[in-house]
């Protein structure tokens, strides 16, 4: 059963996605109940668990106004592994490019990656008493008395019988001094020559067409690898680089694999979340209802070939097998020359919800300018207070900004939310240049609605020159 503080209720699903994104309420109401279905689902205590599958969303919607964030956030709430796929890459090479599995294979290294996190946080202290020991064995190697003999370090003479207790306890006290200095990190730009592992490189490649599948090519690397003898080498780092080193070293060797592949492959299955972009770019439209042939035979290969994951198959990965069905897809496509209706029929089936999201107003670009947590003002706020310059933008020179962006949109082509960037970076780059040769730290950068409409002017002449340009 999943522990239910880790999932949140639809509402509060919502809430989170409302800090980093504007608008989009209906998107935002079907994928938070998708979400908390898949706790409801774990939670059933009956053989109808394995019957229930996952309602996957299709968001149709221009570029820019959401999408792939709404998904990528969802991930994150979830702590759930998520991986995004251009349906175009499937189309690139030959009639069918990237085999469709290896989405499936690439959500599966997310979800080990997540669950190796976890455990390394459980193993941390563990690995950092080791690290802490071995680093303190480069600057200070310990004295062995053992009855065979030790040298003494201030002569070259080998002396029989066991430590003196003084040359014991002296050695022992400089280590504890030591101990405590790495401790408080004082030693950290010290260096110390260490041995770390060096990784195996397989180095298997194969020329001309393709013999053997993705799947093959990874268990094949995967086995030479494993063959191969692992060798160590020394390197000379400070402290603070070998505790990273380390640690990472030390994690993987209080790890267990096996536990690590099965939880994966269990989280994967469970709580995965694939985002398909660009679908629309795999819909036929009217050339394959015509019977044409050309591209449209790529396209309609690549849906057939998506249709049997979403629908629910077993793939082979190197981490063992997954099963897809309960794996929550989410596509997405502008759709602009294309319909939904244009997917062949059984892949319009697999995404029974459908989300239309609005285009982005000049209100929605105010909110955007203002509200979210990872807003551009405030990521332009924190890039000039690293060089101790204050930024601030006042309410009319938002509005203004947006004003612009929103304009710019409509005449030219909508990019949704990215105009944004373009217009701030129009706007802002005398600055950010200007800093700190000219701009020095304790200055005040205060945005205008005049400084806006000055700066911006050039930009939306440009725009109007561009349609007379061939």
């Amino acid at each position: 059963m999943i522990n239910q503080e880790k999932y949140l209720t639809p509402k509060e699903i919502v809430a989170e996605l409302d800090k980093y994104i504007i608008g989009q309420k209906d998107a935002k109401r079907n994928v938070a109940i998708a979400l908390r279905n898949r706790w409801r689902r774990m939670n059933v205590k009956t053989e109808m668990q394995g019957e229930i599958v996952p309602n996957n969303i299709l968001m149709i919607g221009a570029t820019g106004v959401g999408k792939t964030e709404i998904a990528r956030r969802l991930a994150k709430i979830s702590n759930a592994p998520f991986t995004k796929v251009e349906a175009s890459k499937f189309t690139e090479v030959g009639y069918v490019g990237r085999d469709v599995e290896s989405m499936v294979r690439d959500l599966v290294e997310q979800s080990v990656n997540l669950v190796k996190s976890e455990k390394k946080e459980e193993v941390k202290l563990k690995a950092e008493q080791v690290v802490e020991d071995i680093i303190l064995d480069a600057l200070i190697p310990p004295l062995k008395g053992n009855g065979a003999g030790y040298k003494n370090p201030a002569s070259t003479e080998t002396v029989t019988g066991e430590l003196p207790q003084t040359e014991q306890e002296l050695n022992e006290r400089t280590r504890e001094r030591f101990r405590e200095k790495i401790r408080n990190g004082e030693m950290e730009d010290r260096k110390i020559e260490i041995n770390v592992q060096k990784p195996v490189n397989a180095g298997v490649g194969m020329i001309g067409g393709g013999m053997m599948d993705e799947s093959s090519m990874i268990n094949l690397q995967e086995m030479i690898s494993g063959m191969m003898p692992k060798k160590n080498k020394k390197r000379k780092v400070t402290i603070g680089e070998a505790r990273k080193i380390l640690i990472e070293e030390e994690s993987a060797k209080l790890i267990d694999m096996d536990e690590v592949k099965e939880l994966a492959i269990r989280k994967a299955e469970n709580t995965g979340i694939i985002f398909i972009d660009e679908i629309d770019k795999i819909a036929g439209g009217a050339s394959r209802k015509g019977g044409g042939g050309g591209p449209d035979v790529s396209r309609e290969g690549v849906q057939r070939d998506l249709l049997p994951v979403v629908e629910g198959s077993t793939v082979n990965t190197k981490y063992g097998l997954i099963r897809t069905d309960h794996i929550l897809f989410i596509a997405a496509g502008a759709f602009h020359i294309a319909k939904p209706s244009d997917l062949i029929p059984e892949l319009q089936g697999r995404f029974p919800i459908r989300v239309e999201l609005d285009n982005l107003t000049k209100e929605d670009f105010y909110h955007i300018l203002k509200e979210p947590k990872n807003a551009l003002t405030k990521q332009y706020e924190s890039l000039l207070e690293a060089e101790e310059v204050e930024l601030k933008f006042q309410e009319d020179a938002m509005e203004e900004i947006a004003e612009t962006a929103f304009h710019i949109n409509s005449e030219v082509e909508n990019i949704g939310a990215r105009r944004l960037h373009t217009v701030m970076s129009q706007l802002l780059n005398e600055f950010l240049f200007d800093v700190p040769d000219k701009i020095g730290p304790n200055a005040k950068i205060v945005v205008t609605r005049e400084m806006v409409k000055e700066k911006l002017s050039s930009l939306v002449k440009n725009k109007d020159l561009s349609e007379f340009i061939l």
